[in-house]
C-alpha cells in the first residue's frame, strides 16, 4: 500500500492537522489561536512544526502572501487510514477482529453508534456477495 510511505504525522503535528482539516487552509497565527484554547503553547512552537510539517510533505505551504497559508496535504481519512493501518499492524498484529473486540470493550459505544457499526458490517456483507 502506498501510504505506508507516507510520514507518520506525530502527536503535535496531529492536532496542527486536525485544526487545518476543520477550518481548511490557516494561517500559523489561526492554527495557534485554535491550539491555544485547549492548551498552552507558544506561536514560535507552532511555527517551528509547521515548518517542520512542510518539509516532512504533511502540509503544503502557500508563500503567494505575506502572510503564509498552510494546508494539510491529504485528507483527514486518508491520515486515519493510514494510521489505523499501522497501529493494526503493530498492536494487533494485523487482525481487524482484535482491534474492533478492544476498541469496544475499552469505551462504551452509544445505541447509536452501535447501529452504525451494524450497518456498516451489513454492507460489507453485501458486498462481498
Amino acid at each position: 500500500m502506498a501510504s505506508k510511505n507516507l510520514p507518520r504525522p506525530t502527536d503535535a503535528e496531529l492536532e496542527i492537522l486536525n485544526v487545518l482539516w476543520q477550518r481548511g487552509p490557516s494561517t500559523v497565527r489561526e492554527v495557534y489561536e485554535v491550539l491555544l484554547e485547549s492548551k498552552e503553547i507558544g506561536y514560535t512552537t507552532v511555527l517551528k512544526l509547521m515548518q517542520i510539517m512542510s518539509e516532512k510533505g504533511l502540509v503544503s505551504r502557500d508563500e503567494s502572501d505575506r502572510r503564509h497559508v498552510y494546508e494539510a496535504e491529504r485528507a483527514q481519512d486518508e491520515t486515519q487510514r493510514q494510521l489505523l493501518s499501522d497501529l493494526l499492524d503493530r498492536a494487533f498484529n494485523g487482525s481487524p477482529t482484535k482491534l474492533v473486540m478492544q476498541a469496544l470493550s475499552s469505551k462504551k459505544a452509544s445505541r447509536e453508534e452501535l447501529a452504525e457499526i451494524r450497518r456498516m458490517l451489513d454492507e460489507l456483507e453485501k458486498g462481498k456477495k
